[in-house]
């Protein structure tokens, strides 16, 4: 006999809600097995693909590419026993809530088991105790044909989120049988009422005015999702946490260009390619050990001041999805050729979309490159956990007075933001006339 499971949305990376259906990889009928890719979604930290815990055929996709959906919500259905071969139980088994049902670790996710009831799902009613085991949610039944609408085949998915699901379950609606009046098609709490009342949905509301001129017509929204969503909420609360103050330098860096075109030239960098970007990071990883209250953070539930031994590197990149910010782990440790290598991966990750959760967990200071986009300078918001973060200009030739004389240089505009709880304005000037200084003459490094 067919035994069904729903496949919820798990927990990829802590502190999570919610994520976005990017696109499914599998269809209704498809054989399944264990840790085969299912879905892809987009959290609010990366691209992420999930696994599924069991073997056995996809009977429903309960969600469409482009919903968003609650942690431990369910989002497929799938038989795990397709051949009616499992050895039938001595009593029926209680089926759990989905928000409750405990799956066996993803793969890629650590080792921990994903249980999502650890956070409860927004606006859930409390559980009543279950009189009888519920039906999987549109589940093949061996009885007779309920009188509502057959659902048409295709693999049809009505757009509804869980809890308009939960309330056409318990009304008897049927939603293949329903048009959802929200934007985009989406079923509503009032589509299901209104069916299971007899009564037509309403009519959405027309906003075209007399005249016949709509603005709309020439306007696009975009829902605030995935990463936009979180980046939003992090630089808000940054900027109303931590006081924010902005020190900038220009710097003649026309000796550190003049190096950058001699390691191209040498056999221990071939192929390596060393940017500005790969200098400011070993500049501001040198410049933290003269200055450590940058590379620290405050932590204001133990009313302490956290300084790390090690500096975990944040670069802000630009992607489709938005900006993230992936670390370079002990980028302290590093060469200048080794700093060189992890930034030129970590930057074609993050371009890829396929930068994970994990790698953009626990940096202590950041740096931010505008100057790609042929930028000056700009005065960058803190990353939340951290105290600092550089802001790299546009490289110019530019007039420059050098031995009383006017020359063309190339020149570079630095600004730096720190949290004004942690670092006085000696300590981030200190800080940011090192990175300068380190920038403007490479060789200055061996006396540090």
């Amino acid at each position: 006999m067919p035994e069904y499971k729903h496949f919820p949305l798990a927990d990829t990376a802590e502190g999570l809600t919610e994520a976005d259906i990017i696109a499914w990889q599998v269809k209704p009928g498809d054989t399944v097995t264990v840790n085969q890719i299912v879905v892809e979604v987009e959290t609010a930290k990366a691209a992420v693909e999930l696994p599924i815990p069991w073997a056995g055929v996809v009977t429903e996709l309960l969600v469409e590419p482009g919903q968003t959906v609650e942690v431990g919500a369910p989002i497929l259905t799938i038989d795990v026993d397709p051949d009616g071969k499992a050895a039938p139980a001595a009593a029926p088994p209680k089926e759990e809530e989905p928000a409750e049902e405990e799956m066996k670790p993803l793969v890629g996710y650590g080792s921990k088991a994903v249980v999502t009831h650890r956070r409860a799902r927004k606006g859930a009613a409390p559980a009543a105790a279950p009189s009888a085991p519920a039906a999987p949610v549109a589940a093949p039944v061996a009885a007779a044909p309920a009188p509502a609408p057959a659902k048409p085949k295709g693999g049809y998915v009505p757009l509804a989120k869980p809890p308009v699901r939960k309330l056409a379950k318990d009304l008897g609606v049927d939603l293949h049988a329903l048009t959802g009046t929200a934007d985009g098609g989406v079923i509503t709490r009032d589509d299901v009422q209104a069916a299971a009342n007899g009564s037509a949905a309403p009519a959405p509301v027309q906003s075209v005015v007399d005249s016949g001129y709509d603005p709309a017509t020439r306007e696009r929204r975009v829902p605030i999702k995935g990463v936009r969503k979180a980046t939003a909420a992090a630089m808000v609360q940054s900027a109303y946490t931590a006081p924010h103050v902005t020190e900038f330098l220009t710097v003649d860096v026309t000796p550190m260009m003049e190096f950058r075109e001699k390691l191209k030239k040498s056999r221990e960098f071939a192929g390596v390619k060393v940017t500005p970007l790969t200098f400011a990071a070993k500049a501001v990883c040198l410049a933290a050990k003269r200055t450590p209250d940058v590379n620290a953070v405050w932590d204001e539930a133990a009313q302490e001041i956290v300084y790390k031994d090690y500096v975990h590197l944040g670069i802000a990149a630009a992607t489709p999805r938005g900006l993230v910010v992936p670390k370079v782990r002990d980028a302290d440790s590093m060469s200048l050729k080794e700093l060189a290598i992890a930034l030129t991966e970590l930057t074609d990750v993050a371009r890829e979309g396929k930068t994970t959760p994990a790698a953009m967990l626990g940096g202590t200071i950041t740096v931010t490159n505008v100057g790609v986009f042929g930028v000056d300078t700009g005065t960058p918001i803190i990353n939340p956990g951290e105290s600092a973060i550089l802001c790299l200009g546009a490289i110019k030739d530019t007039p420059w007075v050098v031995d009383g004389e006017i020359k063309v240089r190339k020149v570079l505009q630095l600004s730096l933001s720190f949290d004004h709880r942690v670092v006085d304005g000696q300590q981030g000037s200190e800080f940011l006339a090192d990175v300068g200084a380190l920038l403007a003459d490479p060789a200055v490094a061996i006396t540090y």
